[in-house]
């Protein structure tokens, strides 16, 4: 497959580009996009062979619902099967277009294949003018995962795309760097109390500001559990080299990676660490890089991805990973993080 690559600038858009895109879209072929969180891999949700190409291109697993993306209310009245509920209109008002994705009845409009054959559709509108565009130009919603091979970190750039996908979509749109870096925040609204199903870019402290109580899919916290969210229970995010992640009182945990790190050089192994920005310099090691600060953990969760595919390109052969505090933001990279390490942890 030949794939058609356009470099595009969301504050100065090339509507010509976006449309053959969109006429792409129309056509049911693929079209990598970005939007503020991770790039998106989309096609239209309305079409059961669409869909059937993201999941060929992703080798992603079928029982994985896709998000569709909307750019107007008019578009999402379409794609659910349900009237829209006080607590969603006030979450939409506050945080749509954002990384907030929403879960209601679905409309017979969106094919078995887009929601793995449940009765329930995932919905957001995406915060970034490529995307948003595309939308509208296309006159559908757009379901889209991820960007990238099934199982691999998320992209954040356009340069991560070509990599994974070049060859295997019919076109990328590549703009800048993903602002939030980590995928939308699932909200479950189904129940007597709203669940997160997915930690994301808005924080379980954001939604409680808005609707007050909200649960944690036990799913996310308790691994005896079957995560609700069928996406949650596959290891994700994971770099080529084993991950282990080091938890613990930060001094304890440099200390221990460190001298983990010092065993596997010993034995000829290229060691990577994913450090902070206050303790990068304790560390001696083939290859330390910063999530970011632990005084800023959005700079960590814009930066997580794209450091584990660095470690990728440097080709080590085992990387260990400190651990941060799960408090607003850190909950959603923490659960990135524990998922690239495949769970494997060490407390200290």
């Amino acid at each position: 497959m030949k794939t058609k690559i356009y470099q595009l600038d969301e504050k100065n858009l090339d509507i010509q580009a976006i449309k053959e895109a969109a006429e792409i879209i129309r056509s049911n072929g693929t079209v990598v996009f970005p939007t503020e969180t991770v790039y998106g891999l989309g096609a239209n949700a309305l079409s059961p062979d669409a869909a059937k190409a993201i999941f060929a291109a992703k080798g992603r697993p079928s029982d994985n619902p896709l998000i569709a993306h909307i750019s107007c209310i008019d578009m999402l009245l379409y794609v659910i099967g349900e009237p829209l509920s006080d607590k969603a209109k006030k979450l939409m008002n506050v945080f749509w277009p954002g990384p907030l994705t929403l879960i209601f009845k679905k409309s017979s409009a969106i094919p078995d294949e887009v929601t793995a054959g449940l009765d329930t559709v995932a919905v957001r509108m995406p915060d970034n003018a490529i995307a948003l565009e595309l939308i509208k130009q296309s006159g559908l919603p757009i379901a889209a995962p991820s960007a990238n091979i099934s199982g691999k970190p998320s992209p954040t750039k356009g340069e991560h795309v070509i990599g994974d996908l070049d060859g295997k979509v019919d076109a990328i749109i590549c703009g800048s760097s993903s602002r939030v870096g980590l995928e939308s925040t699932v909200l479950d609204l189904s129940g007597a109390i709203p669940t997160i199903l997915r930690p994301g870019g808005i924080t379980l402290e954001e939604l409680q500001a808005v609707l007050g109580e909200v649960h944690i899919d036990k799913g996310l916290v308790d691994k005896s559990t079957t995560p609700k969210a069928p996406g949650m229970k596959y290891t994700h995010y994971a770099p080529e080299a084993k991950m282990i992640l080091v938890k613990g009182e930060l001094q304890k945990v440099v200390a221990k990676i460190q001298q983990l790190a010092a065993e596997q050089k010993a034995q000829g192994k290229l060691v990577g660490i994913l450090a902070t920005e206050e303790t990068k310099k304790d560390y001696q090691a083939d290859v330390v890089l910063t999530m970011g600060s632990r005084s800023d953990l959005y700079t960590a969760a814009a930066s997580i991805f794209d450091a584990l595919r660095q470690f990728d390109k440097q080709k080590v052969d085992i990387i260990y990973a400190e651990a941060i505090s799960e408090e607003s933001i850190g909950m959603a990279v923490m659960n990135r993080l524990n998922k690239a390490a495949g769970f494997n942890i060490i407390e200290v």
